[in-house]
């Protein structure tokens, strides 16, 4: 299976979607302990929430679970949060901070997953990103996330619905923050944050270059606003996803609109 899928657009907007994939070779498959092999980490069903929300919207997918190789970690191992319970470049726990492996990787096993995996979706990324900037003069990465929305090993109490991360402020114009902000704040019924516990992964971090006509916002949300449960088998709650969908909607045609008026300012 190849490590990446990518749609090509015209829009100024990007969708990166590094955790959706759940493809998990034989030979590491193997590794993994009975909890690992449920692959429970998964960013369930991102790819189909977003589908078609914007016409002309280039995606770029990694097709490999993030047990395989995270592929919205540093490269370098380096902790995206320092100090806080995370998972690593190829995680050793769960998000509930248990074990996953019978048999975990080595250095040589990171060193050529990182080479496989890792680096073809980001050099995919990086393509798309130059490609969409030189027919608009500027990109703006959306990078596409979920996660159940309570983890007491990762964050306390309940995760808001829209958890928007810019490094504060650092990955993009402030014009996007805001208005991804706003789109948020009208979405009735819905809790958001930004720079919350989930101020952007290495992804958003690494492209966002506001002053090279490169900006990058993630948007985490709550698995609770989609899915049927936060559980096994993971199920696609096409009511909620639709409520859901119409708000996602306005947020990438609000960014697509406001891609033209940032090309002076980088």
């Amino acid at each position: 299976m190849m490590p990446v899928e990518t749609r090509r657009g015209d829009s100024p907007i990007v969708l990166g979607l590094p955790h959706t994939g759940t493809f998990v070779p034989d030979n590491i498959r193997a590794g993994l302990n009975s909890r690992g092999r449920g692959l429970d980490d998964t960013d369930w069903h991102i790819h189909t929430l977003y589908d078609g929300l914007l016409a002309g919207a280039t995606t770029v997918r990694a097709t490999f679970h993030r047990y395989v190789i995270d592929a919205n970690r540093d490269p370098s191992g380096d902790s995206l949060y320092p100090g806080q319970n995370t998972t690593g470049l190829v995680p050793l726990t769960d998000f509930d901070g248990r074990d996953i492996w019978d048999h975990a990787p080595t250095e040589a096993d990171i060193a050529e997953r990182r080479k496989t995996f890792h680096a073809p979706y980001h050099a995919a990324l990086q393509a798309e990103l130059s490609r969409v900037r030189d027919l608009h003069g500027v990109a703006i990465l959306y990078d596409c996330h979920s996660i159940r929305s309570n983890i007491p090993f990762l964050f306390g109490g309940t995760l808001p619905d829209f958890n928007i991360g810019t490094n504060l402020g650092s990955t993009c114009a402030p014009e996007i923050e805001t208005s991804v902000q706003a789109a948020c704040a009208a979405a009735k019924g819905h809790t958001a944050i930004t720079n919350g516990r989930f101020k952007g992964g290495w992804t958003t971090r690494h492209y966002g270059r506001p002053a090279e006509g490169l900006h990058a916002i993630q948007m985490e949300l709550a698995q609770s606003t989609y899915l049927r449960a936060e559980t096994a088998p993971w199920a696609y709650d096409r009511t909620k996803a639709a409520r859901l969908r119409a708000h996602l909607k306005i947020i990438l045609t609000k960014l697509a609109d406001l891609a033209p008026t940032l090309k002076g300012t980088s």
